[in-house]
């Protein structure tokens, strides 16, 4: 009897154990469905870190690379996984897109209250105009003070003020990080055209941009335009002036 019992357990245990595998497979097979289907799918991704994968010209092989890489993310918008759908053509170009992703940050979708996670896909165009060593050659290049206002000026049209010589800025091309940049910014000027209480009022996303400007608006000087009408009176002025920097047009 006791043989029979030990026989029939043995020829149910490969049975119960095959049963197990395929339902924890199963298992594991819907919850990922159910996954997919509750995250947010997009072929727009607004991230709040932008990847920024470095490469150098000899990565691209003498010529520019697309890709597409889909990434995931949980719903607080850090990523969990990248993936390429679009191959670059070269394996190791592939991964240095996918590590700069799995290094950077969507913005957390947000429905009903709820926050969910995230998938969706990015190009990446890689020129060799903007590989890395291309940059360093090109890194002397400096932005100056060119303000809407002082670019009016050089134009001689008309302007609310005059700048009395033009402010001394020097910002580098890489303090913009790959990026076009624009600081707006205001001052108070007294009557002698010194100016004091500089305010960014739109910073550039990047501190030393936004301080050079400052410092250099604060060692400088400028002239109102003054109708006979307000010739004698004296009211202290509140200006404003903005200057952008397309990192394409370095000069």
């Amino acid at each position: 009897m006791k043989r029979s019992l030990c026989l029939a357990v043995m020829i149910c245990m490969p049975f119960s154990s095959s049963f197990a595998a395929k339902h924890d497979k199963s298992l594991q097979l819907d919850i990922q469905k159910s996954a997919s289907e509750s995250a947010h799918l997009t072929t727009r991704l607004q991230w709040t870190k932008y990847p920024h994968p470095n490469y150098k010209t000899s990565d691209l092989q003498d010529q520019d690379r697309v890709a597409i890489i889909r990434v995931y993310a949980d719903p607080a918008g850090k990523i969990t996984r990248a993936e390429v759908k679009e191959t670059t053509g070269i394996s190791n170009l592939d991964q240095k897109l996918v590590d700069a992703v799995m290094q950077a940050r969507v913005k957390p979708y947000v429905k009903n209250g709820e926050a969910k996670a995230t998938i969706g896909y990015q190009t990446f165009t890689l020129k060799l105009s903007d590989a890395e060593d291309q940059h360093a050659a090109n890194s002397q290049c400096t932005y100056h003070f060119d303000s809407k206002v002082w670019l009016k000026q050089q134009d001689e049209k008309s302007v609310p003020f005059q700048y009395v010589n033009q402010p001394q800025l020097s910002v580098p091309r890489e303090a913009l990080k790959y990026a076009d940049r624009t600081v707006k910014f205001k001052f108070k000027v007294n009557k002698n055209g010194d100016i004091s209480h500089v305010k960014v009022i739109k910073h550039s996303g990047v501190n030393e941009i936004d301080q050079r400007v400052v410092e250099a608006v604060e060692h400088s000087k400028v002239q109102l335009k003054r109708t006979y009408k307000t010739l004698w009176i004296y009211k202290k002025s509140t200006l404003s002036d903005q200057i952008n920097f397309p990192v394409n047009q370095c000069r």
